[in-house]
């Protein structure tokens, strides 16, 4: 079992940052829809946003060091069966994700922070505001933090059904390739 990714597919930490990454962002999107309707005297009105910023940093961290992982490791070739489309659109997604991931985290960081209060990670530590913002440049953030979830939301619709093309219609080992670590000698 690789710990690295190889020429032939993906290592053990990168299977698990895709994996863990997914269900945290998931899971942030749906509690970020569910929290924006609540009111004031719903029990979760403080506990929803604790948790999303809290979780979100979570995510931010993870992502940092997936960017640095991706840079320093090697990237699985791509199987011989693949269309040049499908190679471009790929790429495309993925850094696609990266960069929406990025807006996402940061704008989440800086609508929480707006104020200059810090975010408490889980009673951890408390990440300090870096700088404050006005209430319209705040409104501004928020926006651009929706929209980015949003269209993130449509990326991962188009992942998840290239997916299922490459398993129900292509039937080839592309979902494999993110659920085991390939073997040096494995293709």
């Amino acid at each position: 079992m690789n710990i690295t990714n190889t020429k032939n597919g993906y290592g053990l930490v990168t299977i698990v940052l895709h994996w863990l990454m997914a269900l945290l962002i998931i899971g942030l999107f749906i509690l970020g829809v569910y929290m924006v309707e609540l009111d004031y005297y719903d029990k979760w009105y403080n506990a929803a946003p604790w948790w999303h910023k809290a979780v979100g940093m979570v995510v931010f961290f993870l992502l940092v060091f997936r960017l640095i992982w991706v840079f320093f490791n090697a990237h699985p070739l791509p199987l011989s069966s693949y269309q040049r489309w499908e190679i471009m659109a790929a790429k495309i997604t993925h850094i696609g994700f990266y960069l929406l991931l990025l807006v996402v985290c940061v704008s989440g960081y800086f609508i929480t922070t707006a104020k200059g209060k810090s975010i408490d990670l889980f009673g951890w530590f408390d990440i300090p505001a870096l700088t404050t913002i006005n209430g319209e440049t705040a409104e501004v953030t928020g926006e651009i933090h929706e929209i980015a979830a949003y269209i993130m939301a449509v990326l991962f619709v188009l992942h998840v059904g290239a997916t299922f093309k490459h398993l129900v219609i292509d039937k080839d080992v592309t979902l494999m390739r993110m659920l085991k670590p390939f073997d040096q000698k494995e293709s």
